[in-house]
């Protein structure tokens, strides 16, 4: 393993900038924490800047794959503790490039019947990451979130999302009618979720590309909102329970979606 340089202050500059990253202060950056995570981001072919280790880190084999990349530099404990996201950190941090989508601009996008899925003011970094994660699993062509989102590329929603964020198409700050206006260009259906007069989403065809649109968990979609959609949906559920989780009601809609695209002409 290479000898990562050494860094002793609080307040090098190095630790200033990752404090900096980790909070959001630098959009062209992104903080990636904890082993997994950096392998994923390293898979993906993000673009390292440097990498920060602590003492006690002692994978030499995923220090040596970044060292090709970038700068390591090697952290005290006590030191490293203040640059985490983490309660409990895994010893490494890396910087790394925003990844940049641009799904919504490309002529070649492939429209097969696989949904896009389009997020409403869910500004819980948490269920972002796990929409994202589910999204990538059900087979979605690509997640768009409006301003006032959660940012998809937070230390939070990373971990939530455990590595789909690297690979999934993702574009934030589209305005509801900005994405209905580049469906419709390209011949995709809009499909809101409303719980009330949606129709059941099992009943629903998902034989041709759809934007699935998703309001917050709090206020959901106005009536305003769904009038911009094709088709509304809703998820049939007991009297007894008020609602799903944002990131439930996703996983149950986009996995029946793919269910029946696998399942056509069988």
């Amino acid at each position: 393993m290479a000898i990562p340089e050494a860094i002793t202050s609080r307040d090098n500059r190095r630790l200033v900038n990752a404090r900096k990253v980790r909070d959001g202060g630098i959009r062209d950056l992104i903080f990636v924490e904890g082993k997994r995570l950096v392998a994923e981001a390293l898979s993906a072919g993000l673009d390292i800047d440097e990498c920060l280790v602590a003492e006690s880190f002692g994978e030499s084999g995923l220090v040596d794959q970044i060292t090709s990349k970038a700068p390591v530099f090697e952290v005290p404990e006590k030191l490293f503790k203040t640059i985490v996201d983490t309660t409990n950190p895994q010893g490494i941090v890396v910087l790394a490039q925003r990844p940049k989508s641009g799904f919504l601009h490309r002529d070649d996008l492939p429209l097969d019947a696989s949904p896009f899925v389009f997020l409403k003011d869910v500004n819980n970094p948490s269920n972002l990451g796990a929409i994202l994660r589910t999204a990538e699993a059900a087979g979605a062509g690509g997640v768009i979130t409006s301003p006032n989102s959660a940012d998809a590329f937070s230390p939070k929603s990373l971990r939530a999302a455990m590595g789909s964020a690297f690979r999934l198409g993702i574009e934030q700050g589209i305005t509801l009618s900005k994405a209905v206006e580049w469906a419709r260009s390209r011949g995709i259906r809009v499909v809101g979720t409303d719980p009330e007069n949606g129709i059941d989403h099992s009943a629903n065809d998902w034989s041709s590309p759809s934007l699935v649109v998703f309001g917050s968990e709090a206020h959901g979609l106005t009536s305003e909102e769904l009038s911009m959609c094709d088709a509304s949906v809703r998820i049939t559920i007991a009297d007894r329970v008020e609602s799903l989780n944002l990131a439930a009601s996703a996983a149950v809609i986009l996995f029946e979606a793919r269910r029946q695209i696998s399942t056509r002409g069988v």
